[in-house]
Protein backbone atom coordinates (compact mmCIF):
# COMPACT_ATOMS: atom_id res chain seq x y z
CA UNK A 1 0.00 0.00 0.00
CA UNK A 2 1.26 3.45 -0.94
CA UNK A 3 1.34 6.32 1.48
CA UNK A 4 1.53 9.95 0.57
CA UNK A 5 4.98 11.37 1.06
CA UNK A 6 3.32 14.64 2.06
CA UNK A 7 2.26 13.03 5.33
CA UNK A 8 -1.09 11.99 6.68
CA UNK A 9 -4.34 13.66 5.79
CA UNK A 10 -5.69 16.02 8.36
CA UNK A 11 -8.75 18.23 8.34
CA UNK A 12 -8.43 20.70 5.50
CA UNK A 13 -5.24 19.14 4.11
CA UNK A 14 -5.04 18.99 0.34
CA UNK A 15 -1.79 17.68 -1.15
CA UNK A 16 -3.34 17.21 -4.61
CA UNK A 17 -3.21 19.22 -7.78
CA UNK A 18 -6.13 18.49 -10.11
CA UNK A 19 -5.52 19.11 -13.79
CA UNK A 20 -6.24 17.79 -17.26
CA UNK A 21 -4.26 14.65 -18.08
CA UNK A 22 -1.70 14.38 -20.89
CA UNK A 23 -0.11 11.59 -22.92
CA UNK A 24 2.71 11.26 -20.40
CA UNK A 25 0.12 10.26 -17.77
CA UNK A 26 -1.31 7.26 -19.65
CA UNK A 27 0.93 4.61 -18.14
CA UNK A 28 0.49 5.86 -14.56
CA UNK A 29 -3.28 6.04 -15.08
CA UNK A 30 -3.21 2.45 -16.30
CA UNK A 31 -1.29 1.40 -13.16
CA UNK A 32 -3.71 3.32 -10.90
CA UNK A 33 -6.75 1.64 -12.45
CA UNK A 34 -5.09 -1.79 -12.16
CA UNK A 35 -4.64 -1.13 -8.43
CA UNK A 36 -8.25 -0.03 -7.94
CA UNK A 37 -10.03 -3.35 -8.07
CA UNK A 38 -12.73 -4.15 -9.05
CA UNK A 39 -12.51 -1.46 -11.76
CA UNK A 40 -12.45 -2.80 -15.29
CA UNK A 41 -8.94 -2.45 -16.67
CA UNK A 42 -8.36 -0.92 -20.07
CA UNK A 43 -5.30 -1.20 -22.27
CA UNK A 44 -2.54 1.38 -21.88
CA UNK A 45 -3.51 2.56 -25.36
CA UNK A 46 -7.09 3.18 -24.21
CA UNK A 47 -5.80 5.14 -21.21
CA UNK A 48 -3.55 7.15 -23.55
CA UNK A 49 -6.62 8.05 -25.61
CA UNK A 50 -8.48 9.06 -22.45
CA UNK A 51 -5.52 11.27 -21.48
CA UNK A 52 -5.31 12.92 -24.91
CA UNK A 53 -8.53 12.76 -26.96
CA UNK A 54 -10.71 13.16 -23.85
CA UNK A 55 -8.33 15.25 -21.73
CA UNK A 56 -10.62 18.27 -21.54
CA UNK A 57 -13.38 16.14 -19.98
CA UNK A 58 -11.10 14.05 -17.77
CA UNK A 59 -9.18 14.92 -14.61
CA UNK A 60 -6.03 13.70 -12.93
CA UNK A 61 -5.00 14.25 -9.32
CA UNK A 62 -1.31 14.28 -8.55
CA UNK A 63 0.76 14.70 -5.43
CA UNK A 64 4.51 15.18 -5.50
CA UNK A 65 5.15 11.46 -5.80
CA UNK A 66 2.64 10.39 -8.44
CA UNK A 67 -0.93 9.96 -9.60
CA UNK A 68 -3.58 9.40 -6.94
CA UNK A 69 -6.80 9.94 -8.86
CA UNK A 70 -8.27 9.86 -12.34
CA UNK A 71 -11.71 10.52 -13.78
CA UNK A 72 -12.41 9.90 -17.45
CA UNK A 73 -15.41 11.36 -19.19
CA UNK A 74 -16.72 12.69 -22.46
CA UNK A 75 -19.47 14.87 -23.80
CA UNK A 76 -21.98 12.66 -25.58
CA UNK A 77 -21.85 13.60 -29.30
CA UNK A 78 -25.62 13.27 -29.80
CA UNK A 79 -26.35 15.18 -26.58
CA UNK A 80 -23.88 18.05 -26.03
CA UNK A 81 -25.63 18.96 -22.77
CA UNK A 82 -24.62 15.59 -21.27
CA UNK A 83 -21.29 14.67 -19.69
CA UNK A 84 -20.76 10.91 -19.32
CA UNK A 85 -18.33 9.88 -16.60
CA UNK A 86 -16.71 6.66 -17.79
CA UNK A 87 -14.43 5.72 -14.92
CA UNK A 88 -13.40 7.01 -11.49
CA UNK A 89 -10.22 5.75 -9.82
CA UNK A 90 -8.75 6.93 -6.51
CA UNK A 91 -5.71 5.30 -4.92
CA UNK A 92 -6.42 3.63 -1.59
CA UNK A 93 -4.08 6.09 0.18
CA UNK A 94 -6.24 9.02 -0.98
CA UNK A 95 -9.73 7.65 -0.39
CA UNK A 96 -12.29 9.14 1.95
CA UNK A 97 -11.31 12.77 1.42
CA UNK A 98 -13.63 13.84 -1.39
CA UNK A 99 -11.01 13.64 -4.15
CA UNK A 100 -13.29 11.90 -6.68
CA UNK A 101 -16.03 14.48 -6.19
CA UNK A 102 -13.52 17.33 -6.50
CA UNK A 103 -12.27 15.91 -9.81
CA UNK A 104 -15.82 15.58 -11.20
CA UNK A 105 -16.74 19.13 -10.16
CA UNK A 106 -13.45 20.37 -11.61
CA UNK A 107 -14.36 18.86 -15.00
CA UNK A 108 -17.82 20.42 -14.87
CA UNK A 109 -16.29 23.83 -14.13
CA UNK A 110 -14.26 23.86 -17.36
CA UNK A 111 -15.28 25.94 -20.40
CA UNK A 112 -15.78 22.77 -22.48
CA UNK A 113 -18.67 21.88 -20.13
CA UNK A 114 -20.39 25.27 -20.09
CA UNK A 115 -23.46 23.82 -21.85
CA UNK A 116 -23.59 20.64 -19.75
CA UNK A 117 -26.76 20.32 -17.67
CA UNK A 118 -26.80 16.55 -17.10
CA UNK A 119 -24.26 14.11 -15.77
CA UNK A 120 -24.53 10.40 -16.66
CA UNK A 121 -22.60 7.37 -15.48
CA UNK A 122 -23.18 3.64 -15.02
CA UNK A 123 -22.85 1.88 -11.69
CA UNK A 124 -23.28 -1.75 -10.69
CA UNK A 125 -25.76 -2.48 -7.87
CA UNK A 126 -22.98 -3.71 -5.56
CA UNK A 127 -20.84 -0.57 -5.93
CA UNK A 128 -22.03 1.36 -2.90
CA UNK A 129 -18.99 3.68 -2.96
CA UNK A 130 -19.85 4.96 -6.44
CA UNK A 131 -23.51 5.27 -5.51
CA UNK A 132 -22.54 7.42 -2.51
CA UNK A 133 -20.14 9.49 -4.65
CA UNK A 134 -22.69 10.30 -7.34
CA UNK A 135 -25.43 10.96 -4.77
CA UNK A 136 -23.05 13.47 -3.19
CA UNK A 137 -22.31 15.04 -6.60
CA UNK A 138 -26.07 15.40 -7.19
CA UNK A 139 -26.41 17.11 -3.79
CA UNK A 140 -23.56 19.50 -4.66
CA UNK A 141 -25.29 20.31 -7.95
CA UNK A 142 -28.59 20.79 -6.10
CA UNK A 143 -30.40 18.29 -8.27
CA UNK A 144 -31.75 14.76 -8.27
CA UNK A 145 -30.21 11.45 -9.24
CA UNK A 146 -32.22 8.71 -10.93
CA UNK A 147 -31.16 5.19 -11.80
CA UNK A 148 -32.38 2.63 -14.33
CA UNK A 149 -31.07 -0.61 -15.76
CA UNK A 150 -29.12 0.00 -18.97
CA UNK A 151 -26.92 -3.08 -19.50
CA UNK A 152 -28.34 -6.36 -18.24
CA UNK A 153 -25.91 -8.99 -16.97
CA UNK A 154 -27.32 -11.76 -19.18
CA UNK A 155 -28.68 -9.84 -22.15
CA UNK A 156 -25.71 -7.50 -22.72
CA UNK A 157 -22.76 -8.83 -20.72
CA UNK A 158 -22.91 -12.60 -21.37
CA UNK A 159 -23.35 -13.23 -17.65
CA UNK A 160 -19.70 -12.32 -17.08
CA UNK A 161 -20.24 -8.94 -15.45
CA UNK A 162 -22.73 -7.46 -13.04
CA UNK A 163 -25.59 -5.46 -14.58
CA UNK A 164 -24.92 -1.74 -15.08
CA UNK A 165 -27.44 0.90 -14.04
CA UNK A 166 -27.47 4.29 -15.72
CA UNK A 167 -27.39 7.13 -13.23
CA UNK A 168 -28.86 10.37 -14.52
CA UNK A 169 -27.98 13.45 -12.50
CA UNK A 170 -29.75 16.64 -13.44
CA UNK A 171 -30.84 18.84 -14.82
CA UNK A 172 -28.63 21.42 -13.13
CA UNK A 173 -27.41 24.92 -13.81
CA UNK A 174 -23.77 24.65 -14.72
CA UNK A 175 -22.37 27.70 -13.00
CA UNK A 176 -18.61 27.30 -13.40
CA UNK A 177 -17.56 29.72 -10.65
CA UNK A 178 -19.70 28.00 -8.05
CA UNK A 179 -18.46 24.57 -9.11
CA UNK A 180 -14.86 25.70 -8.73
CA UNK A 181 -15.66 26.85 -5.16
CA UNK A 182 -17.36 23.52 -4.38
CA UNK A 183 -14.41 21.59 -5.84
CA UNK A 184 -11.87 23.47 -3.71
Amino acid sequence: MRTLSTGTFGPGSNPFVIDTPSATDGSEVNDLIANCQPLDENSVYCNLLQCTHFASTSAIAKANDGVYGFVSGYIVPEAPHRLFIWQVAVDEAARGHGLAKRMILDILSRPVCEDVTELHTTITPSNSASQALFSSVADSLDTKAESKLVFDRNRHLDGAHESEHLWIIGPFDNMAEELVKKAA
